[in-house]
């Protein structure tokens, strides 16, 4: 026994020094880059085959292949990639969700260079390198980390990588070369990866699909590193690996068996599923969602009906036998899936392989019950539905990023625990439909069910939940502050995305007449969402136009080809526009945006409102308020007591992680008709204070009542419901809208369909009621932004609103019409409240001026 015991443990240090080495690249990586390269696993692989060509296929000397292939083949790869792919975005200050789509570019290129190359299957003669020792291995990697802390810690170039981290514009101000440290990041980051491919090659064998997976499984140990500590990275990749190899010594009985014996050969996948959703990771709220489209606008109609002629062509010209063009509305339908969740939602989700498989496996389950085909699918789309709701709800809870750590490992888990294994799919097959059987007729049928599809998310996204989304994915925070539910309208696109997945998995399915695990292998769902991207993800077209491509071009003899070619165009998303973006729109600018009175400019913006700022001013025309007047009417006569306040802060204390205090005990009343003002130099506390207020922050001690009713713990689009609204220091407008559409939006929270009256007032109050009102968001000036941003704020009907920064780059004729609409709302009957560094806008507007320093309020007066 003891005997099994040792074995077992060198066998796991074994796979957990590759584990390591692969934590220690990750690490480095992005440490010096920012970049969580999901294309590692990618260069593993290439590095793999290259040594296999070198000392097998040419017959090199292995010492030599090994120096060839880990000192200038895995740095080149490395330099080529900071070169070519991420320099450029770094340049851009891209975000990191643009950066992950670019690393998966990179993945599924190399996996299609691969394929071209060295064709599909596995091989196994890959060389050994260090032999059968794994305690050479360990050596190894335990020198490595080493060699790494220490010039981290007591070098130069260690100190430079430690700035460019914590700030790399002012880094490079400093006079830090950024560019180099990155460079030498990635060299060393393929360096290590290429070790592994080579060291990890001749025990799973060398295959061009397996062997990338089973490297990106393994950055659970970099995700609980936290991509930062070395020593943590190495200790977590041995413990899983001594694990993952002592579990193979349980064998239960009955149907546990199966299942252990699959945790104990994928303990990785399980580890970094765990660790994605429960461990504090990369990515950020509100930053990092997928970028929304460069040039919103609708396909030409000529451009549909070229698309819809083309997708007839097969029921007119083709033979009997449809078998390639069969997969071709299938797989847009859960290519359509990717259209909801990543290109109206934001989200980078790369998990709908795994619903797509589950949609035909449950399909296959129901017939081999005895269900027909047609009701075996209508019941599988559900039970898929169902799925994606107990995998979503976690997940929503992450961003970015560690949201697309989640949605990966969830469709690898689905993949080696459920459709994979024999347990679940022993005997299955999967035929069509009764009456349905004849190629023509299937392809007719499933080109009824992606026509229902397209007019299922095309009413999705011109309705209230699409602006809704677009809002989501363009700005989460001023979503939030616009009244958006964004927990639940992020699990309503993945349950939605999960069902159209499995729906057009179910199909494809039927059209293949069998369950094949591999057509939803995980990198194939990374294959599908690279295309998707490269072509336009909130485009309608983009799901046909992508399912034709990827069919067409692996139909051929050179499998491979899609890979390549998508791979090559996400890998360079930075330069190359989705496709769709190309294409001629209809929608047209709208002339004189930029501020004349036609256009809603500021003319028409101080038309609403009379009297100057310090006189009490009014609006002249009435019905144009677009908010509740607060029952306390207008203010107070002299003499008169003060107005009750509607808004109440008490003692509210807040302490940041690392022990800096941002607010103390503060007291603040916020009344009707009163115009409140907040100064203070620059970390005072004002923001956080208005953060709290706002349900952006929580804070630690004291409360928040708003008519006496405790609201401390509501969130922020809860307060926006109750009638507290809110605009951002940095604007929060959504550029994929065009201007009326940013205002309905604030109008729709808690109000079915919106108050078209509200919409239409604040348009007019705020001076956008003119040709402006159909230019979308992107390229308006920032003076015309504000007032979208203030008129969707007051298109909810507020009886609160509060400012951040309202006047910040405006000018002094814009400053002025803003301060006369303020004050105009605070006079009839508004609750108001201003954080502003302008003091002659302070002064003209404000009715009660708080001073804050250090977080406390230190003085106030009118």
């Amino acid at each position: 026994m003891a005997s099994l015991t040792y074995e077992l443990t060198l066998a796991g240090l074994a796979v957990g020094s590759a584990a390591a080495l692969t934590g220690i690249g990750l690490v480095v990586t992005y440490r010096a880059t920012g970049v969580l390269n999901l294309a590692h696993g990618a260069v593993a692989m290439i590095c793999a085959y290259v040594l296999r060509q070198l000392a097998v296929g040419w017959g090199w000397p292995l010492p030599a292949a090994a120096l060839v292939t880990l000192l200038v083949v895995a740095p080149g790869i490395g330099l080529v990639l900071d070169l070519a792919v991420f320099r450029p975005l770094a340049r851009r200050e891209a975000n990191p969700a643009r950066s992950l789509v670019a690393s998966i570019g990179v993945f599924v290129l190399l996996v299609g260079a691969a394929v071209l190359l060295w064709g599909p299957g596995a091989r196994d003669d890959a060389p050994v390198l260090l032999g059968d020792d794994p305690w050479a291995q360990l050596g190894v990697v335990v020198a490595l980390a080493c060699l790494v802390g220490a010039v981290t810690r007591w070098t130069r170039f260690g100190r430079e990588l430690r700035a460019v981290v914590d700030n790399r514009p002012l880094a490079a101000l400093s006079g830090i070369d950024a560019d180099r440290v990155a460079a030498a990041g990635w060299a060393f980051g393929s360096f290590t990866a290429g070790l592994t491919g080579v060291l990890l090659a001749p025990y799973v064998r060398l295959d061009p699909y397996g062997l990338p997976l089973l490297v990106v499984e393994v950055i659970a140990v970099a995700v609980i590193a936290r991509m930062r500590s070395l020593p943590v990275a190495v200790a977590a990749a041995l413990a899983l690996g001594v694990a993952q190899a002592q579990l193979t010594r349980l064998h239960p009985e009955g149907w546990a068996g199966p299942l252990l014996q699959a945790v104990g050969a994928n303990l990785f996948v399980v580890a970094l599923l765990v660790a994605a959703l429960v461990l504090p990771g990369v990515g950020g709220k509100g930053r990092d969602a997928l970028p929304p489209p460069a040039r919103p606008g609708r396909v030409p109609g000529a451009v549909w009906l070229v698309t819809g002629v083309l997708f007839l062509l097969p029921l007119g010209f083709a033979g009997a036998d449809l078998h390639t063009a069969v997969q071709v509305p299938a797989l847009a339908v859960i290519l359509l899936s990717l259209v909801v969740v990543a290109g109206r939602g934001g989200q980078i989700a790369l998990g709908q392989a795994a619903y797509a498989g589950l949609g035909a496996l449950f399909t296959a389950l129901l017939t081999a019950a005895g269900v027909p085909g047609l009701p075996a699918l209508g019941l599988a789309v559900p039970l898929a539905g169902a799925v994606g709701l107990l995998t979503g709800w976690p997940a929503i809870r992450r961003h970015g990023l560690a949201l697309a750590l989640v949605t990966l490992a969830t469709g690898v888990a689905v993949s080696r625990f459920v459709l994979t294994q024999p347990y679940a799919t022993a005997g299955l097959s999967l035929g069509r439909p009764a009456g349905f059987s004849d190629d023509r007729a299937f392809y007719a049928l499933e080109l009824l069910v992606l026509a229902g599809c397209l007019a299922l998310v095309a009413a999705l996204r011109r309705g209230r939940a699409g602006r809704a989304l677009a809002a989501l994915r363009d700005h989460e925070p001023g979503a939030e502050a616009a009244g958006v539910p964004v927990s639940r309208l992020k699990l309503l696109a993945f349950v939605l995305g999960a069902a159209l997945a499995a729906l057009g998995g179910g199909l494809l399915g039927m059209g293949l007449r069998a369950f094949d695990p591999e057509a939803y292998d995980p990198v194939r769902g990374l294959l599908w969402f690279a295309a998707v991207l490269v072509l336009g993800a909130d485009s309608l077209l983009t799901p046909l136009a992508a399912a034709a491509l990827l069919t067409t071009l692996d139909a051929g003899g050179y499998a491979g080809t899609a890979a390549l070619v998508l791979g090559l165009l996400a890998a360079l998303t930075g330069r190359v526009p989705p496709l769709t973006s190309l294409l001629p729109s209809r929608t047209r600018p709208p002339a004189d945006v930029g501020g004349e009175t036609a256009s809603g400019g500021p003319a028409a913006l101080s038309a609403g409102v009379t009297a100057g700022a310090g006189d009490g001013p009014r609006p002249a025309v009435r019905r144009t308020r677009p908010h509740r007047p607060a029952p306390d009417g207008a203010p107070p006569p002299d003499g008169a007591p003060p107005p009750v306040p509607r808004l109440h802060a008490r003692d509210l204390t807040l302490t940041y992680p690392g022990g800096v205090t941002a607010l103390t005990d503060v007291t603040l009343d916020l009344a009707p008709s009163r115009v409140t003002a907040l100064v203070g130099p620059n970390g005072a506390g004002k923001s956080t204070l208005f953060d709290c207020l706002a349900g952006t922050l929580r804070p630690h001690e004291g409360r928040i009542t708003l008519d006496g009713a405790d609201i401390t713990h509501r969130s922020a689009h809860a307060r926006t419901r109750l009638g507290i609204a809110r605009t951002f220091q940095r604007l929060a407008v959504f550029p994929s809208l065009t201007v009326e559409e940013n205002v309905r939006l604030g109008a729709e929270r808690g109000h079915p369909g919106g108050d078209p009256a509200a919409v239409e007032r604040s348009l007019r109050l705020l001076g956008l009621a003119g040709p402006v009102r159909h230019a979308t968001a992107t390229d308006l000036p920032t003076g015309t932004l504000r007032r979208v941003e203030l008129a969707r704020a007051l298109a909810g009907q507020p009886h609160t609103l509060l400012l951040d920064e309202p006047a910040a780059g405006l000018d002094a004729a814009e400053t002025a019409a803003l301060a006369r609409v303020l004050a105009a709302l605070a006079a009839d009957g508004l609750t108001v409240l201003v954080v502003e560094h302008d003091p002659d806008l302070v002064a003209g507007i404000a009715h009660t001026v708080h001073t804050m320093e250090g977080g406390r309020i230190v003085g106030a007066g009118p």
